[in-house]
């Protein structure tokens, strides 16, 4: 097989970074009845005795940054990834993780992965003889579910190309006794989806010095609406309910300051946070320079990885002891290994688009990593990723839920699956 120039790309494999995928959920569904991710309360804040899970921040230099996409450019960056160069990235994604790679200039070359989610070692070998200019191979290790690692560590080593470990599902973990994040050149996380925060990522390395990566704060308005908007999230979940009770005139003050602020503006003028913390797919380069706000590093030292560990792998557990016997439905994973701390419980469906939208209707907590691939990812570059983007639903196993709440979201699924009378209203 010759080279593949990177002009002999289909132009249905790239588009302008500037395209907004379409949103996920439609707006007339209801907001969800249980926290998708963490909700700050005060439980947030208990520790538990014994040493803390592993996690990315123990596998090298650490820089905080605001969101998992902002972390990919700039690894891509300090790679030195540019025009005319291509990038290895998984066929299952969501946008926010191509959407770095076409800022930077580059191509994405999507390789193929298998049932279980594991990369086509074969297919990946048959992208990187044929392609020139190949820089680097994005790796994610799906719903905190590790890839091959040294497989993957073996396969850049011999070609003499990079290794970007996507750890945005994985902030804690381990595998063959290292954490998670520390097997590539480079890793990024998503602090969002294991903290009870509104903004936050991490670019890390084992391997190479962080010094080219200078951040500065995004000012007080950013600080400001990242800590509110943390504490209101929590108080819509009948978290904190002394602090809200307490804060009741001082947030409506705020909510009335806020309304005319945002008739003035008009749409104009900087946003205050990245649009990753309202579930938006698009890359905003003017955060690739900002700094997490310090509420969300202090929580990332507060909230004990211990316990978040602890109880992602009960609540995963409970999930999976009710769900997995359900017809028309199995667990995307078989075991739950040690050292994996899953960031939510995939269920494979035989018809997920009626269920999905049965419970989505009730509001309960069920989400769709990569509904929407990359244009021209389709059965043709990889099926599996097609059908796992289809069938996969996935529901929260974070630590900040409560056993009625995991108890009732686990009723709404088992009747909405077997069409019992009193499904979700």
């Amino acid at each position: 097989m010759g080279k593949i120039s990177i002009s002999d790309v289909k132009p249905a494999d790239v588009r302008p970074a500037a395209v907004q995928s379409p949103p996920l959920v439609p707006a007339d569904y209801p907001r969800s009845r249980l926290p998708v991710a963490p909700a700050l309360s005060l439980a947030s804040f208990l520790r538990m005795g014994g040493p803390a899970a592993p996690s990315i921040l123990d596998a090298g230099e650490v820089r905080f940054v605001t969101s998992g996409r902002v972390a990919i450019a700039l690894a891509l960056k300090q790679m030195g990834v540019g025009p005319g160069d291509a990038v290895l990235v998984p066929s299952y994604h969501c946008a926010s993780m191509i959407e770095p790679v076409i800022w930077a200039g580059a191509t994405p070359l999507f390789y193929r992965i298998r049932p279980d989610t594991t990369v086509d070692l074969d297919d990946l070998a048959a992208k990187a003889s044929g392609t020139g200019n190949l820089k680097a191979l994005m790796a994610t290790n799906y719903y905190g579910f590790h890839q091959p690692l040294p497989a993957l560590r073996a396969f850049c080593d011999e070609r003499g190309i990079q290794l970007l470990e996507d750890c945005a599902h994985s902030f804690l973990g381990q595998h063959a006794g290292r954490p998670l994040g520390s097997w590539g050149d480079y890793a990024i996380a998503s602090s969002m989806k294991f903290f009870p925060v509104y903004e936050g990522g991490c670019l890390v390395s084992a391997r190479h010095r962080l010094d080219g990566v200078a951040l500065q704060s995004a000012g007080a308005g950013f600080e400001a609406k990242v800590l509110l908007n943390s504490i209101e999230n929590g108080f819509a979940y009948g978290r904190l309910p002394l602090l809200r009770a307490l804060m009741k005139l001082p947030m409506a003050a705020k909510n009335a300051l806020w309304g005319l602020i945002k008739a003035r503006r008009h749409g104009q003028g900087p946003a205050l946070a990245p649009g990753s913390s309202d579930g938006g797919f698009g890359f905003d380069p003017a955060w690739l320079t900002k700094r997490s706000s310090l509420y969300s590093r202090s929580m990332l030292r507060l909230v004990s990885r211990r316990r978040m560990g602890e109880l992602r792998r009960r609540n995963y557990r409970r999930l999976y002891d009710a769900l997995s016997a359900l017809p028309g439905c199995r667990p995307l994973f078989a075991t739950l290994p040690d050292g994996v701390y899953p960031w939510v419980f995939p269920l494979l469906c035989d018809e997920p688009e009626a269920l999905f939208r049965q419970l989505k209707g009730g509001g309960v907590p069920v989400i769709r990593f990569g509904e929407y691939l990359w244009p021209g990812v389709d059965a043709s570059v990889c099926e599996n990723s097609v059908d796992l983007s289809r069938r996969v639903l996935q529901f929260p196993c974070h630590q900040e839920l409560r056993d009625d709440e995991i108890e009732w979201m686990i009723g709404q699924v088992r009747s909405a699956v077997k069409g019992e009378q009193g499904g979700p209203q």
